[in-house]
């Protein structure tokens, strides 16, 4: 008989998420919790408009869950920033999330954002996640192909492409540093540009998107991709599906943003 390894999963604690804030399911929300800064607690770190704080509802077992606020307004989105406030808050992200993985307390610490009501998230204030994962290590999950596609800009630090072999399907786009933090500003300046992208001419209307990054082989990558209804044979077989247009795709970021 072979013995196959029994996948880890996360544990979701619905006694925690029954009283979480969800701006996205309850319209009649009065209060953004992230507006009240006076109200907030367990502040780890502040840097003018940008804050590191505990998550005041964990819904996930074995895991140290972090927030990153972003901004004082609730109503503006990364795409928005200006390039000095982008570079500003990668710089504050980044450096907590490689820190934090550096102590070595956990088994992997991953570094996110939703926005929008179709990524997941539950509160329109831009912010950011990092989480500390006891018993999974997130790297396991990865293969390069995930972050190999159709180039759309090139430095010698700093690689946009979208990919050909996308994690979950259809557009996916990569950022590629190397393990180097002065080239943040490259990460920064292109993230920005994707999402604005993105959220304002991309060839359907868009109004949620993911960012993930990930810390391999002395880089540090950044994978940005727009939320739909997921697909149902992605959940149901686990078949990707690609664009048919993914070189017009791709010529018209590189053309709007990158020429």
């Amino acid at each position: 008989m072979i013995l196959v390894e029994k996948e880890r999963y996360l544990v979701f604690l619905n006694d925690v998420n029954k009283d979480k804030p969800n701006e996205f399911h309850n319209i009649n929300m009065k209060e953004c919790p992230f507006c009240n800064r006076d109200k907030l607690t367990d502040i780890i770190d502040e840097s003018g408009p940008f804050i590191l704080l505990k998550n005041k509802y964990p819904t996930i077992k074995d895991t140290c869950q972090l927030v990153i606020i972003e901004t004082y307004d609730c109503n503006t989105n990364m795409g928005e920033y200006s390039e000095e406030y982008m570079l500003d808050l990668m710089k504050f992200g980044i450096k907590h999330w490689l820190r934090i993985e550096k102590s070595e307390e956990y088994k992997s610490v991953i570094f996110y954002k939703n926005h929008g009501p179709r990524s997941g998230g539950s509160l329109k204030h831009p912010h950011m996640q990092i989480v500390g994962l006891d018993d999974i290590d997130y790297k396991e999950r990865i293969k390069e192909a995930y972050f190999q596609g159709i180039e759309i800009h090139k430095t010698d630090n700093c690689l946009v492409n979208l990919s050909q072999t996308p994690f979950n399907g259809f557009t996916e786009f990569n950022i590629i540093i190397k393990d180097d933090l002065s080239a943040i500003t490259e990460l920064s300046g292109s993230l920005r540009k994707i999402v604005h992208y993105l959220l304002n001419n991309y060839f359907v209307k868009c109004d949620s998107f993911n960012i993930y990054f990930y810390h391999l082989d002395e880089r540090i990558i950044c994978k940005v991709m727009p939320r739909f209804t997921s697909s149902p044979l992605l959940l149901g077989y686990g078949i990707r599906q690609i664009s048919s247009i993914e070189k017009e795709i791709a010529d018209k970021v590189k053309a709007l943003y990158f020429s």
